[in-house]
């Protein structure tokens, strides 16, 4: 966590104190559950002081609540992602499933790719999918999706393309 200057800390106390309980009753009354609310309040506040100048923010309410609704929508993304992956992979018998750590591995991995996937369009993200995931041909692609072959081209160098800026937009360039 970064080192708070004063009129930075002055600033977080202000809006901890001027709007912490109203985000918790907000939170509260999209997640039913007072527990998960507090906790996600918390995380909204953490990833507020990691990320901006408090003292920028001129309309809080509406930051913190774009904040919490993302924070809440990544957690509501990942659970669909492991309800998913282990129905799939109920029906495995037991000495054939992966074990927890693998399963862990698997569940991050498919979070990184769910990431990835949601900053591209639909049409870019279906042609994307269609080539990786089920192995289909450009021209196949073209006619399930009713587009030319040219735009599957078009659209599986974009996903590619924004899945590369992804993955290293971290890290430095030489």
């Amino acid at each position: 966590m970064p080192v708070l200057d004063p009129p930075q800390r002055n600033a977080l106390h202000t809006l901890y104190n001027d709007h912490h309980s109203w985000l918790k009753s907000w939170l509260r009354g999209r997640l039913g559950n007072a527990s998960d609310a507090a906790d996600f309040a918390h995380d909204t506040f953490l990833k507020v002081i990691q990320r901006c100048d408090l003292s920028a923010i001129e309309t809080p309410r509406a930051f913190l609540r774009t904040v919490a609704r993302g924070l809440v929508i990544d957690h509501w993304r990942r659970e669909e992602l492991q309800r998913a992956w282990l129905e799939s992979i109920a029906h495995l018998p037991e000495a054939e499933a992966p074990s927890p750590e693998t399963r862990e591995t698997v569940l991050e991995l498919l979070e990184r790719i769910a990431v990835m996937l949601d900053g591209l369009k639909p049409r870019v993200r279906s042609a994307f999918l269609l080539a990786q995931c089920e192995g289909l041909a450009h021209k196949q692609i073209a006619e399930r999706l009713g587009i030319s072959v040219r735009s599957v081209e078009r659209y599986i160098a974009d996903a590619l393309y924004h899945c590369y800026l992804l993955r290293y937009a971290d890290e430095p360039r030489p």
